[in-house]
């Protein structure tokens, strides 16, 4: 609700600036996506070198023992 009213005063006291953004926004957007499916992938890269690094530590029986 914030958002739309700050769009609205936006609108009213600079109308081509709000239009401006109107039309930009998508722009962006699009020139963005190609660095966010980029940042999955790393993630993705990422995780998976962190579960072979700890995958020994794992077999081995690195985490906490039930006592007996």
């Amino acid at each position: 609700m914030v958002k739309f009213l700050l769009w609205m005063l936006l609108l009213v006291f600079c109308w081509p600036l709000a239009l401006l953004a109107l039309v930009l926004y998508p722009l962006f957007w699009l020139i963005a996506l190609p660095f966010r499916l980029v940042g999955i992938a790393f993630e993705g890269l990422f995780e998976l070198l962190r579960a072979l690094l700890l995958l020994p530590a794992r077999l081995l029986g690195g985490g906490p023992r039930a006592s007996t």
